[in-house]
Parts: C-alpha cells; sequence; structure tokens
C-alpha cells in the first residue's frame, strides 16, 4: 500500500480470503458457508492468473476476457483427478453465475478489494488510466449484492476519492 510496487498474484489471494473473514459479518446471507466462499475466491483467482489476469478497465482486453478464462479453467481443472475437477469446476461456474448467497458474496469481495487499494493509494491505477467515477460505480455494483453495508461503504470511498482528486467526475 506504500505505492513501491504492486501487489502479486499470491498477495492478492491472501488478503481476499482474510477479507472474506473479517467482512462475514456484511454478508447479504447470515448463513454464507465461508469455507466455500473462500474456496470460490481461490479457484477463481487460479483462473485469473491462468487467463492472464485483466485490468478492470481496460475495455479491450475485457472482450476476450470470459472465452480466455474459460479455457484457463478448462486447462487447468483439467490437470485434476476427476473428482477435483468436478468440484474446482463446480466452485467456479457458481463464482460466475453469483446465483447463491456465497457467489454473491465472493464477487462482492473480489469487487471491493481492488476499490479498497485504489483508494488507500490515493487513485494511483485510477488516475493513471483515466478511470471515472461512473465507471468505478458501474464495475463495483455487484458489491451490494452480496454485501449492501460494503457498497455502502463504497459508494462513500468513492465520493471521497473524487473530492480528493484522486478520481475523476
Amino acid at each position: 500500500m506504500d505505492q513501491s510496487r504492486y501487489e502479486n498474484d499470491a498477495e492478492h489471494s491472501w488478503h481476499i480470503a482474510v477479507a472474506a473473514m473479517l467482512f462475514l459479518e456484511y454478508a447479504d446471507d447470515p448463513n454464507v458457508d465461508l469455507l466455500r466462499v473462500i474456496k470460490m475466491l481461490l479457484v477463481h483467482d487460479l483462473v485469473e492468473i491462468d487467463a492472464g489476469d485483466t485490468y478492470a478497465y481496460d475495455d479491450a482486453a475485457c472482450r476476450d476476457q470470459a472465452e480466455r478464462e474459460v479455457k484457463a479453467a478448462e486447462r487447468v481443472f483439467g490437470l485434476l483427478p476427476s473428482d477435483q475437477e468436478a468440484e474446482f469446476r463446480s466452485l467456479w461456474d457458481e463464482f460466475e453465475a453469483r446465483t447463491t448467497p456465497e457467489a454473491r458474496y465472493a464477487a462482492a469481495l473480489d469487487r471491493f478489494q481492488p476499490l479498497l487499494h485504489n483508494y488507500l493509494t490515493g487513485g494511483r491505477a485510477w488516475r493513471e488510466h483515466g478511470v471515472t467515477s461512473d465507471r468505478v460505480r458501474a464495475r463495483n455494483r455487484p458489491v451490494g449484492d452480496g454485501a449492501p453495508v460494503l457498497w455502502q461503504h463504497a459508494e462513500d470511498l468513492i465520493r471521497d476519492a473524487v473530492a480528493k482528486g484522486w478520481l475523476a467526475e
């Protein structure tokens, strides 16, 4: 967070797993299965790493992101014994569909963590890429589906970042 270097994939995965534990009280559903959420987050990150992580606000790179990630999921999970392949694929598919409380909470964290990181670094990546507040709001709206209290906090961070000049209106 001191901006001396970028967070690496291992740090990101560790941070988001810890965030899942810390923010559990803000999950929309009080009966969320935390272990399932953490598994989903880690499996999701594994696919992103193999597919080549895509910057959230890079429209060109986002065009084929889903296709790259499906291929990565098939490749990576295909290396596993069939029972593990089925479990990991099921977790990844659940995360992507966002139809369960666990998937919505996991997706909320997956969106909230980078927003928080951007805020705590004075909007560094937002400024470098000319990102605007409307794009940040649109990208992060799923936070409200899985953790409405975190979405309220995200809105506060966005407004403050605009006021501080870290995020363009």
